[in-house]
């Protein structure tokens, strides 16, 4: 007769067992619900900006580690704000998938806006596609070269903005008040690339972006690049300097332009919708991991200047949590003001 020992010592075993043949049971699982289905791989911004230029270089990647048709999807509205939305609402079964401007996102849900219907902390996160330092560009015909310039008595300065906290209009929010310049910011525009244009056209005088982005309008000569607006260079850009080089700043300015910077380290997410089933969750971060460290990707990327870096789920959660809870009730009353203020 086998003793509890005994019979504790097979049912572990037997557990063991049937968990060994149940994982590789769920991945082909998974694997036969993606081959050859359609999913829809959704930018919150329109064509032309930097987020629809990642997604469609990385589409063909993905649709080949899933073995699925992914199409670009463009879903502009309150700077990606919309589009997130509607993903947590969607039907959670894995074949949609956002690319998040982790920084306005973020902030969205700090500043407890009143069109917030997610929670960054409770998505199923995919891995983070790149994160990198923003630029400050001008329009050329502005005539500034450096932030000393924009700090002349007299100068306006109009931004461009595609919502209230999409990354441009609130970078730009945040830079004025720091730095305390006669600021405009204009709202409405779909994308970052909406903006370039009408700087060039003389329309806006200033855009807040990503260095990568940034780097492509300065090259092509749309714009002039002013200042890179964390404490180092950017590595497109390194001949530009630091507004922190540029200017001398008091402890609370430093933070506030620290903690800007901060919100930067989200970078590019990617999700699916909450509550997908978790083989699929499973299969999609194996998948999107292998796209995003796929040597030629990395390779096009580089050599558009939209660099690829790939960080797992883990570490996007990670620092989501950082950045939502490392501000006191206080500074978030002041940032909401802020944010607000120059509308």
């Amino acid at each position: 007769m086998m003793g509890l020992k005994g019979l504790a010592r097979a049912v572990s075993v037997a557990a063991l067992v049937s968990f060994a043949m149940a994982a590789p049971a769920a991945a082909q699982d998974a694997a036969a619900f993606y081959k050859g289905k359609t999913v829809k791989f959704i930018v919150g911004l329109g064509v032309g900006g930097g987020f629809d230029a990642y997604a469609r270089m990385i589409q063909p990647y993905l649709s080949k580690e899933l073995d699925a048709t992914v199409i670009v999807e463009n879903q502009p509205g309150a700077g990606g704000l919309l589009a997130l939305n509607q993903m947590f609402a969607g039907q959670a079964d894995g074949t949609r998938l956002l690319i998040v401007n982790g920084t306005p996102a973020a902030l969205g849900q700090l500043l407890e806006q009143d069109n917030i219907r997610y929670d960054l902390t409770k998505a199923d996160h995919l891995g983070v596609i790149s994160a990198y330092p923003w630029m400050w560009l001008v329009g050329k015909h502005t005539g500034m070269k450096t932030v000393a310039d924009a700090q002349q008595p007299g100068r306006k300065i109009r931004w461009g903005g595609t919502g209230p906290s999409d990354g441009p209009a609130d970078g730009a929010a945040i830079t004025c008040e720091v730095l305390k310049l006669d600021c405009q910011i204009v709202l409405g525009y779909k994308s970052s690339g909406d903006i370039a244009l009408a700087m060039e056209r003389g329309e806006m005088d200033g855009l807040y972006l990503s260095d990568s982005s940034a780097a492509n309008y300065v090259k092509s000569g749309q714009a002039v690049a002013l200042a890179s607006m964390g404490r180092e260079r950017s590595a497109l850009l390194p001949d530009v300097p630091t507004v922190f080089e540029q200017t001398k700043l008091n402890a609370d300015q430093e933070w506030w332009l620290d903690f800007r910077a901060n919100l930067n380290d989200l970078g590019r997410i990617l999700i699916t919708t909450p509550g997908t089933p978790p083989d699929r969750i499973a299969f999609l971060r194996a998948a999107v991991k292998r796209a995003l460290t796929n040597p030629d990707l990395i390779a096009e990327g580089a050599k558009s200047q939209r660099m690829v870096e790939y960080q797992p789920p883990e570490k996007a959660l990670e620092i989501t949590r950082k950045v939502l809870s490392g501000i006191t009730p206080e500074q978030k009353a002041h940032l909401r003001t802020v944010i607000f203020k120059n509308r």
